[in-house]
């Protein structure tokens, strides 16, 4: 199979006040096996709700459609099924956990992930090279791995502990929400670096954004345009460049 993962007419929604909001209305998209796609897309189009309903989020209620990830039924998964599989999601505002040590936190759901493969778990003095081989490429302190999950981080410092989670973990798909918010040029780039470093023929990944500039360090196969719920437009890395210049109103035009 091809194909790593493959959404056909993909509905979603969610709980309003009591009543139901739809939000994905029959999504369809494909991203083959070692490639990585950008979705770029208005506010409300329904991007974050695509990464969550990939993930697992519970409050997201499917209605129609699949979504199939080397070949298993990914809407029929636990969250922790679906992360032992290969799937990854970099949050776009990194939730913090008082009181849960960061190295602690990540070495818990390395292991996890580990035996979920049938994979030998990693000790403490295995994980510890392991892991600070990871921050020093990332350019992260020591320190960061003593602290709180996230608590008292930069928004720079979040994203960087996001990338390293997938870097630690090495999923088959990863999908980034956004993860370029927030960041200056510096961390832009290290963000970025951590991405490509993974690629190859067995790592994909779907990056949501609204700014072309990540998309200068991290060189996507593909661009969608979503709006409404669903891709509305796909080409080349031309597509973004035109967004960046022109905005949505040419392809939001096409489906009004």
């Amino acid at each position: 199979m091809n194909d790593f993962l493959k959404i056909s007419g993909l509905c979603a929604q969610i709980d309003d006040n009591g009543t139901p909001k739809e939000i994905l209305r029959g999504l369809d998209l494909e991203v083959p096996k070692g490639q990585i796609h950008a979705i770029m897309g208005p506010n409300g189009s329904g991007k974050s709700t695509l990464s969550y309903v990939l993930a697992g989020r519970e409050d997201y209620e499917v209605t129609g459609g699949s979504a199939e990830f080397l070949g298993e039924d990914l809407l029929a998964l636990e969250p922790e099924e679906r992360a032992a599989l290969g799937v990854f999601l970099a949050f776009q505002a990194p939730i913090e956990l008082p009181g849960v040590n960061n190295a602690n936190f990540l070495r818990t759901a390395v292991n996890a992930v580990r035996r979920a493969r049938k994979e030998e778990e990693l000790d403490a003095v295995g994980f510890l090279k392991a892991v600070r081989a990871e921050t020093k490429h990332l350019h992260m302190s020591d320190d960061m791995l003593k602290r709180n999950v996230n608590v008292g981080f930069s928004g720079g410092e979040k994203k960087r502990n996001e990338v390293l989670q997938m870097r630690m973990l090495r999923p088959k798909f990863a999908i980034l929400d956004e993860t370029d918010s927030g960041l200056d040029i510096d961390a832009l780039r290290i963000v970025a670096e951590g991405v490509n470093s993974l690629r190859g023929s067995d790592f994909s990944a779907l990056i949501i954004t609204h700014h072309q500039r990540l998309l200068d360090y991290i060189k996507p196969d593909r661009v969608h345009v979503m709006a409404k719920g669903k891709i509305i437009h796909s080409g080349g890395g031309e597509v973004a460049l035109a967004l960046e210049a022109q905005g949505y109103q040419q392809y939001l035009e096409a489906v009004a």
